[in-house]
């Protein structure tokens, strides 16, 4: 019984520290502001990627620099428009919203009935988190499109970083950290000046950034060659729950019933989404760096 539920007890940890490193880096975000945070979560987590991928051991092909550069690109943009939206909305209800991405991703390779069905009961759960009726009038709106912008860029991470891997392997993650980091560098140091290199903060969002990469992705590694693929792809898909409780303890952010009813929606068009689409017994996985 244990040798069967412990990688799963890995991933719950795993997605568990992804939504706290959310919660504490928007908990910095007063002193830093989201684009200095985004620059240094970016930093350390391309130099923790490319200690563990070592890519200067692989020779980069031409064919790889292009869609290396994009995935890069899409990581960074995703990372920005997130935690920009978080500093506007609930944790949870970003992260719901964002989940759109990898849902539209998944949807656009079927075509049956049941794919659309899917995508209906997604289209609910952003309706009822539109600010458009009482229930929702809350919610920033610029907080919600940023959050399904941070999805497109899901979408497009997912898509240029599957064609990065297919071409160069998985060191075309720590490359697109690279590229990523040194896009949105520049911006935080922009926005936040000098603030941004205060010995204070620094060893804070070096935490984040453990949180967020290398310990997720040290576990991720350790429970996926012993998790069915459909099982891995269904319980990220709870990631909004955690995000929502990470959100009501680190930052005593409180959702209505409403607004559960909506995330719960979307949560199951990812599951239903999941558990009827064809996909490969091998898992072939990208991790998120947001």
């Amino acid at each position: 019984m244990f040798k069967r539920s412990w990688p799963v007890f890995l991933i719950f940890v795993s997605m568990i520290s992804v939504q706290s490193s959310a919660s504490f880096a928007k908990y910095l975000f007063p002193v830093l502001g989201p684009e200095a945070m985004t620059a240094w979560r970016l930093f350390f987590s391309a130099i923790l990627l490319v200690i563990i991928f070592k890519p200067w051991r692989k020779t980069i092909s031409k064919p790889a620099i292009k869609y290396i550069i994009l995935y890069g690109i899409a990581m960074g943009c995703m990372n920005l428009s997130f935690y920009n939206a978080i500093s506007r909305i609930p944790l949870g209800i970003a992260v719901a919203i964002e989940l759109t991405g990898p849902i539209m991703v998944a949807m656009f390779s079927g075509r049956r009935l049941t794919d659309f069905i899917w995508l209906a009961i997604a289209i609910i759960g952003l309706v009822m988190l539109l600010p458009i009726h009482q229930a929702a009038s809350d919610l920033d709106p610029i907080g919600l499109l940023l959050a399904l912008g941070a999805g497109g860029c899901w979408a497009g991470y997912i898509l240029f970083g599957r064609k990065a891997g297919e071409i160069y392997g998985a060191p075309s993650v720590a490359l697109g950290s690279i590229v990523a980091s040194v896009l949105l560098f520049p911006i935080g140091v922009w926005q936040s000046g000098s603030t941004m290199f205060s010995l204070d903060i620094l060893p804070l969002a070096f935490m984040v950034s453990l949180l967020a990469s290398a310990i997720p992705y040290g576990l991720d590694m350790v429970a996926l060659p012993r998790l069915p693929a459909q099982t891995f792809s269904t319980l990220m898909s709870l990631s909004p729950v955690f995000a929502a409780f990470s959100g009501l303890i680190v930052l005593h952010e409180q959702l209505t019933h409403y607004q559960w009813l909506a995330i719960m929606f979307i949560i199951v068009s990812s599951i239903g989404t999941v558990l009827t689409m064809h996909r490969p017994s091998k898992i072939k996985v990208l991790n998120r760096e947001d």
